[in-house]
Parts: structure tokens; C-alpha cells; sequence
């Protein structure tokens, strides 16, 4: 799994700053809505559920708004939402491949949205299967190595089903399989250790070095710009940036 926690760090980082507009706030509220009202607004029912209140927690996202997004979802409050899930696919520069997730009304507007974005970056977009054949869906967790020693994170996580943990960038990266992920999140809860990001997610078999720094900076800018797209829920990419370039780019 070596590798996969530098783009996650740049996800969190990224993160952060999407919390302070509102961006990810709204975009989870989405995801609860749509997983309450296919399977139920009981998270004890509803494992799905509870990873993304977990989900919620970790960026801090208030009790309120996750308790009205169940409601909204369950048919308690109708706003008239109703939300779909797609997914779409492609490939950056040099072959990085984009998995693109996303929760909509209208299609027809996600996907000329989409299609725009691809245009405008010199993309090149793909059939399903593409690309996410070379990703696998596992849970995955950052906790600051400032927090907590290896050794004794090491065993909370491993003794309750983690698949690995890493310590890159100053943060412990914790994966699971989907169905361990809340059994892992829930240990860490009980234990009182904070995790900076917590999710189910898609991460890349293998990833692609990116050495070039104006690259870097174009495919940065694309994913951004696929981000801010409101029906766009999370993009997924399997490009690595050298940590110098990384630098280079988080300083403007």
C-alpha cells in the first residue's frame, strides 16, 4: 500500500479548505441523504451510514446538519431532492487515471459539466471499467503521528481488523477493508484518538509518478476544477507527485 497516503494528504489538506466554503459540509449531506433513503436512517442498521456520519465527524461537520440530512433522506423533512449516483471516468496527462463520483438530479447537466471540464483540461474521458478497474474500494483513515506512538496505534488498529498502516508525511495511514472500516473507526472512538480524515474510498493499485512540476500543477488545477462542480462528490486519482513538487505547489 506504500504510496497511498500522499495523495490522501493532499485530499485532507484540500479538504480543510473546501470545510471552510461549505463545499464538503453540503457534499457529505448529499451522500447521507441518498444512503438514509435507500437503506434507512438508523445507523445501527445502516453500516453504510455510520461510516459516513463517521465521515462527517471528521471534518467536524455539526450534529444538526448530519441529523437533518437523515431526515431529509428518510422523507421526515422533503425538500424535493432526489438524488442519483454516477460515476465517470478518464485520463489526465500522461495516462493518470480520474474516477470521478457523483450525485445528481440531472444527469444530463453532470455530464456536460463533466464533459466541459475534460475539454477545457485536455482530457480525455473513458468507458466504465477504464479506469476503476485499477482502483479497490477500502477504508481509509489519517491520524497525526503527533497524536499516538506507532507501536501502540499499531495494535488498536491491527487487533480490530486493519488491513495496514503506514507512517508517511507526518500522518499514520490506516486501511481497511469496507466492512472493517467502522469496526477500526469505532475502536479509535472508544480509545479517544482523533482521526484527521476517515472514509470509505477508492485508492489506486498502482500510481504514476508525476516529476514534472508544471504537470503537477495542470493536473492539480483539472481535479480542482472537477471538485467545485456541485454534483461532483469525490474525484479519485492515481497520480504521485514528488514531494518537492508537492512543496512547490502548496506554497502558492
Amino acid at each position: 500500500m506504500a504510496g497511498h497516503s500522499k495523495w490522501a494528504n493532499i485530499k485532507h489538506r484540500k479538504g480543510a479548505a473546501d470545510a471552510k466554503r461549505g463545499k464538503v459540509f453540503s457534499k457529505i449531506a448529499k451522500e447521507i441523504m441518498v444512503c438514509a433513503r435507500v437503506s434507512g436512517g438508523d445507523p445501527a442498521q445502516n453500516i453504510t451510514l455510520r461510516s459516513l456520519i463517521q465521515k462527517a465527524r471528521s471534518v467536524n461537520m455539526p450534529a444538526d446538519n448530519i441529523d437533518r440530512a437523515i431526515k431529509k433522506g428518510t422523507g421526515e423533512l422533503d425538500d424535493g431532492s432526489a438524488f442519483e449516483e454516477a460515476m465517470y471516468e478518464g485520463y489526465a496527462q500522461d495516462g493518470v487515471g480520474i474516477l470521478i463520483e457523483a450525485l445528481t438530479d440531472n444527469k444530463n447537466r453532470t455530464v456536460a459539466e463533466i464533459r466541459h471540464a475534460f475539454n477545457k483540461a485536455g482530457a480525455n474521458q473513458a468507458g466504465p471499467g477504464a479506469v476503476s478497474r485499477g482502483f479497490h474500494r477500502k477504508g481509509h483513515i489519517l491520524i497525526s503521528s503527533e497524536l499516538i506512538s506507532e507501536e501502540e496505534l499499531m495494535n488498536v488498529v491491527l487487533e480490530n481488523g486493519a488491513e495496514d498502516m503506514l507512517l508517511e508525511d507526518g500522518y499514520y495511514s490506516i486501511t481497511t477493508e469496507p466492512n472493517e472500516f467502522m469496526t477500526v473507526a469505532d475502536a479509535l472512538n472508544e480509545k479517544g484518538i482523533e482521526m484527521q480524515l476517515s472514509e470509505i474510498t477508492f485508492l489506486p493499485e498502482t500510481q504514476i509518478n508525476i516529476s514534472d512540476a508544471s504537470k503537477a500543477r495542470s493536473i492539480m488545477r483539472f481535479v480542482d476544477a472537477l471538485e467545485d462542480l456541485d454534483d461532483v462528490q469525490n474525484v479519485f486519482t492515481n497520480m504521485d507527485i514528488d514531494d518537492s513538487i508537492m512543496a512547490e505547489l502548496e506554497e502558492e
